[in-house]
């Protein structure tokens, strides 16, 4: 393919793809593996529960000896013990007899289902609470009634996670349980970011003629961070070939995965990175049809992945999101690599040059779908515009004009309530 080639943004991305692989696995303490994913099966070794237990507070018994019971006419048992949650049990329920318990205690040999407290004539919501010599009980229960048996949730032995699975709470809560204290899992990318450009100077820098701040770096760097991965920034290449490549070294002394640089992708005689690229050996390709983001590089370095985002800052963020975001993302072991979609109706007519185009917007609920308001100036210098957006609305190429109360599918960037 000749990087003279315009790619459509799926072709593009299919090759960013496919030249990115899942990372290695590194083994990790629990409570660090929020938001990791599996790099290999998790087996059960305990079953859960370990033991029945009960699921309520309330008297533990034989349920035949609640046959026929009401509050009119309820069934006296004599009371053996209490049975608390965490204790050794050391009674056997008879016929005719129970045991008080709490939720998740034992349930002692011989019985076989637990009446809640509020079913007996016991004063529960008294704090003393004294265990009475005899309970009455105001109902009919069936064997197994508020009963968790050995192994309900899970058995010893049975695969609970397969690799390739991100690790939320609810995963986190179940391998403790479980006794897993560490666990498999892909190692986080490491993510250099390096922006490029006489015209920039530092945050705490004052303005002077000619210059800006550099905003690019600080956004690609946190970009990377709300992904899970380690951002390394390299700090500013100035138009210089060699300056380039000494900040790229600096990045492959430390290991990373991925360059990720803005600015100095495109046309113009300062533009240095392509260059520094094309000398390395290894241009994918540089300009992709879409809008904002046309000029964009990929390639290897040192043959380590690189993408060249461009210079506008909204151009930047929408490459990112386009690109580097499924790149970091496969890296990491995800699957689900995409943003969530949905159908809006558009509230205006929108006006493109015919680039597959990613237009900042607002997108709210509305009955049973959605509706789409741009925010307005779509120039890839406007930030506020994206401050504004919870999505991009995607035209599709070949679309010049949009008319208002078309549809259209929307990438959420975010899901604020008035999406719900």
């Amino acid at each position: 393919m000749s990087t003279q080639e315009y790619l459509t943004v799926a072709a593009a991305l299919q090759l960013v793809l496919d030249g990115v692989a899942i990372l290695a696995a590194e083994t990790i303490p629990l409570h660090e593996a929020p938001g990791r994913v599996l790099a290999e099966p998790i087996y059960a070794r305990d079953s859960l529960p370990p033991f029945a237990n009960s699921s309520m507070d309330g008297y533990v018994l034989q349920a035949a000896d609640t046959a026929g019971a009401t509050a009119n006419r309820p069934a006296a048992l004599r009371v053996l013990a209490d049975i608390a949650a965490g204790s050794d049990v050391t009674v056997t329920v008879l016929p005719g007899t129970a045991a008080r318990i709490m939720t998740g205690a034992p349930i002692p040999p011989g019985a076989n289902a637990v009446v809640p407290v509020e079913d007996t004539n016991e004063p529960w919501r008294d704090e003393q609470r004294p265990l009475p010599p005899i309970i009455h009980i105001h109902r009919q229960v069936s064997a197994g009634a508020y009963v968790r048996h050995i192994g309900e949730d899970i058995v010893a032995g049975q695969q609970i996670l397969n690799t390739g699975h991100l690790l939320r709470p609810q995963e986190i809560g179940a391998l403790a349980a479980l006794g897993v204290s560490r666990v498999p899992v892909i190692r986080r990318p490491r993510v250099a970011i390096l922006s490029t450009g006489d015209e920039l100077i530092d945050v705490n820098e004052p303005l002077r003629p000619g210059k800006i701040r550099n905003s690019n770096s600080y956004t690609q760097t946190a970009q990377v961070a709300m992904l899970g991965a380690v951002p390394i920034p390299l700090g500013v290449a100035r138009d210089d070939e060699a300056d380039v490549r000494a900040k790229l070294q600096t990045g492959l002394d430390v290991g990373v995965d991925l360059f990720v640089s803005s600015a100095g992708v495109s046309v113009g005689a300062y533009d240095v990175v392509k260059a520094v690229l094309e000398k390395a050996g290894n241009v994918g390709f540089w300009r992709v049809r879409m809008r904002p983001g046309k000029p964009l590089a990929y390639g290897r370095y040192q043959g380590v992945p690189y993408l060249g985002l461009p210079g506008n800052p909204v151009s930047a963020m929408v490459s990112f999101e386009r690109f580097a975001r499924p790149a970091i993302l496969k890296m990491g072991g995800h699957t689900n690599l995409e943003r969530p979609c949905v159908s809006v109706t558009v509230q205006e007519e929108i006006q493109s040059d015919g680039r597959e185009s990613y237009i900042r917007a607002v997108v709210t609920r509305m009955g049973d779908g959605y509706t789409a308001v741009t925010t307005g100036e779509q120039g890839s210098h406007m930030m506020t515009s994206l401050i504004k957006a919870n999505a991009l609305i995607i035209l599709p190429e070949g679309s010049t004009h949009i008319p208002a109360g078309a549809t259209l599918s929307a990438m959420m960037i975010d899901w604020p309530e008035t999406v719900f």
